[in-house]
């Protein structure tokens, strides 16, 4: 995830792309980290540190000199178990970096002690690092070959740009496809996921050809269901792809599986529908080609008996027979493969084969589909969130990818709501943004009426496959009456999705019950509550975007108001105001994080104004008709009311007349805000506590921005993961938070103390608005303000008045003085931003039944 950081010192990885590289003269075993070089015009502090440690007898160096170097890559594989391991090891992954010192780019081997550094997304392709220790690994299997291995490392910033065309000092990087440095494995995973295909191994390049059919013998699904258990060879299958899976990797440290992935495709000929596994090597050479409505040749297959508990998808054809008995099984080695793709013109009518056709639904239709009902949606993206990621299992190390997206159609003015999981499409996940057209096949429904909010979304199955608009025209779906209504919707449409498109920021979906039992049916007993004495541990855990959802207990002691675009420090809830001559905590001292094995970046701590997009139409509701509180809390500080709007970025956009004219209009019937409210406990408890925790900051990665098309792939890759390959920046790059953010009403800060009152923790919380619910116009209570999930309304006009704003914070502030000493629930949603940045936002509030 860019960041603002400031300019790193000239060092070696400045180094000028014009420079002349040093003539190499690298005799040796490729691989090998003994290199000598002659004859250079410039110094390589890499070909210093590798004479520096093949000349010391133990192999392993504490550098005398370190100097900075750029970080060009940061590549996941898994390394399988070695000779002395006897008991097999869970997944071990690995990461190779590759930097440069601006005369030679290295890869190295990152001691797994540091892998740490990776999951937290400290360690990453576009920093400079220095590294203070290093060693020599080998491996005793192959003559010569040594690893530099990285021992201790310290990370900086970003670097403004980092030449590509430096070469490798050690040829064997060079070499195609890349490989990594230890175990044999023969290829690099995806970064944060194991189900997208990544690197040089992966071809594409499969083309249909002409096919001579007189000599061969072709047989039916359906006979071949009665008779394969009788026969030794079998005729060749002429079937057209229905379905096609997304990949699923299969390594394990103790198999020697040179490339364990497999892949479904279902597929059929006249006779029905039957699944097809494709094994190992054949996934890297024909996964990217294959589509769903080829025709395909197979001859040389195998036959299995189908797994027992694997669920087929539903043809679209009900009439279409589902043979669920056996599996064809298509293997490089045994027997030898032999897939063919017929062209379309050569189909002939005689082979029946069935059309590829679709089941597309209506927005306005999704309200009456059942749930687990599958269907296929077009639409255009409204809002596309940013990439979340979550554990397959507790204590595993295998992530979902997944983002949330909004599609609307133009039948209702709800979109669909799609929880997007990686379809092992990253081509396509990493690079939508809002007002793309775009299709999605085979989701799934998922809803209940029962509970408050309504839940209704799609999500992603096995079998899903998304498409935008550059790979729209050849797709057999264009001819589907839904898709030609939805392309004439859209050339009657406006420019006004343009002004309501957002992209990213924090998205707390699906919605949480309103009340506490039905949130407990959807979670493991023994992990219900959890004791805020081991909130921190769960923080510590979290990886690089992953998200989490906690309930803790706990008594609300104080809150505060940050309004929006306030770009001013400002201290913690608990913490009493300030003068605005007195500097806040942060700006007094700023984190610096060292490691014993390694140093994580210093990270200011500059809590951003934020808030999400939805709450623009919330304030006038609000103003108009909350119910005003008639008994004044106690403890509450005012806010002084603004003459002018706020002097941020942000504001730049805000018409200063107006403000000024609604302040001068309504000024004498204003009653006074409040911006903050502390408890008497909370005065009496908050310097004997033994931990206090500060997790209320709001990035910028956290605020949803209006999009901007001209910007498109910037606000793109803020909001995808971390690339693993440093890519050079396309001119001068903006600041995330110079873009607008989409409809701000600011955030509160709210401190939660421990029912035993020894520690306490600030999280932040986001308020939000559902126009489908009345009641969210009539708030009188803080319990009440977070009963309601987010939507997608149009924007309200003279929304987002600074003086309107902070009045109705006020109110919110008043209301959540009402649960002094109440022993409540919170539902906290944790996100790991990376690089050492993490939030905590307060979802629900239960109090006990």
């Amino acid at each position: 995830m860019s960041e603002e950081s400031t300019q790193p010192e000239a060092g070696p990885s400045q180094a000028d792309a014009n420079w002349r590289h040093p003539e190499r003269e690298q005799a040796g075993v490729p691989g090998g980290v003994i290199r000598r070089v002659s004859s250079q015009r410039h110094s390589s502090w890499i070909q210093q540190v590798i004479e520096q440690i093949t000349g010391s007898p133990k192999q392993c160096v504490t550098l005398s000199e370190v100097m900075p170097v750029s970080v060009l890559a940061v590549q996941r594989y898994l390394l399988e178990d070695e000779p002395r391991d006897t008991v097999p090891k869970p997944p071990l992954y690995c990461y190779d970096v590759t930097i440069s010192d601006g005369v030679y780019q290295e890869k190295c081997y990152l001691d797994t002690s540091l892998n740490f550094l990776v999951h937290q997304n400290i360690l990453k392709a576009g920093i400079e690092i220095k590294i203070f220790k290093v060693s020599c690994l080998y491996n005793e299997k192959r003559l010569g070959q040594g690893i530099l291995c990285i021992d201790k490392i310290q990370c900086g910033e970003s670097v403004d740009f980092v030449p590509l065309e430096i070469p490798f000092r050690n040829t064997a990087h060079e070499e195609k496809p890349e490989r990594p440095l230890r175990g044999g494995r023969s290829h690099y995973l995806a970064l944060w996921n194991n189900e997208d295909p990544y690197g040089d191994i992966w071809k594409s390049n499969k083309q249909p050809e002409e096919y001579n059919f007189h000599s061969i013998k072709i047989i039916t699904l359906s006979h071949l269901e009665m008779t394969w258990n009788s026969r030794k060879n079998f005729p060749a299958l002429l079937v057209r792809i229905l379905h096609k899976s997304k990949l699923r990797y299969y390594g394990k440290p103790h198999k020697k599986t040179i490339e364990p992935y497999q892949t479904y495709l279902e597929v059929a000929d006249s006779s029905g529908m039957v699944s097809v596994i494709m094994w190992n090597d054949l996934c890297p050479e024909w996964y990217k080609s294959l589509r769903v409505g080829l025709i395909l040749l197979l001859q040389n297959y195998s036959v299995k008996r189908s797994h027992p508990f694997r669920r087929q998808p539903d043809p679209v054809d009900p009439h279409m027979k589902i043979i669920s008995t056996m599996e064809i099984c298509l293997n490089l080695r045994d027997p030898p493969n032999n897939i063919v793709i017929i062209p379309e013109k050569q189909l002939k009518p005689d082979w029946k084969l069935p059309k590829l056709t679709n089941r597309f639904i209506t927005r306005s239709e999704l309200e009456e589909m059942p749930e687990k009902a599958t269907c296929d949606i077009i639409g255009v993206l409204a809002f596309v969130g940013r990439v979340q990621r979550s554990k397959k299992k507790d204590h595993g190390e295998d992530f979902w990818s997944y983002r949330w997206i909004h599609i609307a159609d133009g039948t209702s003015e709800q979109p669909f709501i799609v929880q997007l999981f990686s379809t092992s499409q990253p081509e396509v996940f990493e690079n939508i943004c809002p007002l793309t057209y775009f299709v999605c096949t085979q989701l799934k429904v998922v809803r209940n009426y029962n509970q408050v909010p309504n839940l209704l979304y799609l999500t992603t199955t096995n079998e899903s496959r998304v498409f935008i608009i550059s790979g729209h025209r050849s797709q057999p779906y264009t001819y589907d009456s839904k898709v030609k209504n939805f392309i004439q919707w859209i050339k009657t449409k406006t420019d006004s999705g343009v002004k309501n498109a957002v992209i990213g920021g924090y998205y707390p979906y699906p919605p949480v019950p309103e009340t506490f039992p039905k949130y407990s049916r959807f979670i493991k007993a023994d992990s219900l509550l959890t004791a805020i004495s081991e909130v921190r541990k769960v923080i510590e855990d979290l990886q690089y975007r992953e998200q989490k959802r906690i309930a803790v207990q706990g008594i609300i002691t104080a809150i505060k108001y940050i309004p929006p675009n306030h770009s001013a420090e400002s201290a913690p809830a608990s913490e009493t105001l300030r003068s605005d001559s007195q500097p806040s905590t942060s700006q007094a001292s700023k984190r610096v994080h060292h490691h014993e094995r390694g140093s994580k970046r210093s990270q200011d701590d500059r809590p951003l104004g934020s808030s999400y997009f939805q709450f623009a139409p919330f304030i006038l509701n609000l103003c108009a008709k909350r119910k005003i509180i008639q008994d004044p809390c106690a403890n509450l500080i005012a806010i002084p009311q603004p003459h002018s709007p706020a002097s941020s970025k942000g504001s730049k956009h805000r018409s200063p007349s107006r403000e000024s004219s609604s302040s001068s209009s309504t000024g004498k019937s204003r009653r006074t805000a409040y911006d903050r409210w502390e408890s008497q406990l909370w005065k009496d408890k908050k310097f004997s506590l033994r931990d206090h925790l500060h997790y209320s900051h709001v990035y910028p990665e956290s605020v949803p921005r209006k999009f901007v098309l001209e910007y498109g792939k910037f606000l793109a890759k803020q909001y995808n993961t971390q690339p693993s390959k440093y890519i050079p920046p396309e001119g001068k790059q903006p600041k995330l938070d110079e873009f607008q953010s989409a409809r701000s009403l600011g955030h509160f800060e709210v401190t939660i103390l421990g029912l035993n009152h020894e520690i306490a923790i600030d999280v932040a919380f986001l308020p939000m608005y559902s126009p489908e619910d009345v009641r969210t116009s009539q708030i009188d209570t803080f319990l009440t303000c977070m009963n309601y999930s987010c939507v997608y309304p149009p924007e309200a006009p003279g929304s987002g008045r600074l003086s309107d704003i902070k009045e109705v914070a006020g109110d919110i502030v008043k209301a959540a003085a009402e649960l002094d000493r109440v022993h409540i629930i919170c539902i906290l949603d944790i996100c790991n931003l990376g690089d050492n940045k993490v939030e905590v936002c307060l979802q629900k509030i239960y109090t006990p039944e």
